[in-house]
């Protein structure tokens, strides 16, 4: 069975910690997600043994994925959430990369600040993997040697401002405010026995207890071991960096070639289009404050469970 990893808040300190029904910590004083997977590896297996246990609600949940990790990401990697954009629902010719604000990361219980400038906001539950080993050259990742790059997997939220991502055709923008990455509750750190699950995990995400998105992880047009190859041969990556595989079917944005050709009409006011996209999305059933929103990933066969998130939204107030 595979670790798994937390970062935590006890009495004012913060502590990396393996759960296993009680919190064990891990005697190692680890600043980041990189120096704890780098050099901690020993100090994590010994936690498991040791008698320095916490009781789960003695804790405050942080995000196991720390600030100084890149946060890479995929987009329309679901055919169901291809055609949701405005797409084909068949794999495209190139894979969509872009990246978050590592600032955006926040814990699995946190609750998530709503912009008050921002009216289409939108969830997206997201396999997350995590870099095992640093990636400096261009290499060639396969399902039989993926284990060797993929450390562990996580929960993700890719929450996104769709009248800033969409309107002003700005994915970082849209995607990078504080907050807008809620990780967690914990890396599971896979023996390498379990790398094959890559295929069978499946997302679930409900808002307000209804369910908006499910679908199992084979179903990726882009898989994990294409994505590292290619990324491994544009740029670097390092133990601890955090991507995001893509969402599925079930968000609220909707596109259509109509909304499409009028955001791109250089002849059309900014606020004509803003006027007009909100207009077509209004009853698309976005956030609002107040919204739960629970996310769990668990294996088909139950085997790996990644925990369950779940993060309120608040209306923005002078103190933010």
């Amino acid at each position: 069975m595979g670790t798994k990893l937390l970062r935590f808040k006890h009495k004012g300190n913060t502590y990396w910690g393996v759960f296993e029904k009680q919190v064990h910590i891990v005697e190692h004083e680890a600043k980041s997600l990189h120096d704890i997977l780098s050099n901690g590896r020993e100090a994590i297996e010994l936690a498991k043994r040791n008698e320095r246990v916490i009781s789960e609600e003695e804790i405050t949940l942080l995000s196991p994925v720390t600030e100084d990790s890149n946060i890479f990401c995929q987009g329309t990697n679901y055919s169901k959430h291809r055609e949701e954009a405005g797409f084909t629902k068949q794999k495209p010719p190139y894979n969509l990369l872009f990246t978050k604000a590592s600032s955006t990361l926040t814990s699995a219980t946190a609750d998530i600040v709503y912009p008050s400038h921002i009216q289409l906001l939108d969830y997206e539950i997201e396999l997350g993997v995590i870099i095992k080993n640093n990636i400096t050259v261009p290499t060639k990742i396969t399902d039989n040697n993926i284990g060797d790059y993929i450390d562990g997997f996580v929960i993700a939220n890719d929450l996104s401002a769709r009248d800033v991502q969409i309107v002003e055709q700005q994915w970082f923008k849209g995607k990078s405010y504080r907050g807008f990455c809620p990780v967690g509750p914990y890396i599971y750190l896979l023996d390498k026995k379990e790398i094959h699950y890559l295929d069978q995990l499946e997302l679930h995400l409900q808002i307000n207890g209804e369910t908006r998105q499910r679908v199992i992880t084979n179903q990726l047009l882009y898989k994990p071991a294409e994505t590292l190859t290619e990324m491994s041969e544009i740029f670097n990556l390092k133990t601890g960096d955090l991507i995001l595989t893509g969402t599925p079917g079930g968000v609220c944005l909707r596109l259509d070639s109509e909304i499409i050709n009028m955001i791109y009409d250089n002849a059309i006011t900014h606020q004509d289009k803003i006027d007009y996209f909100i207009k077509t999305q209004q009853h698309n059933g976005y956030l609002k404050p107040g919204d739960i929103m629970r996310l769990e990933i668990k294996s088909t066969d139950g085997v790996i469970d990644l925990g369950v998130q779940e993060n309120k939204l608040i209306q923005a107030t002078d103190k933010y």
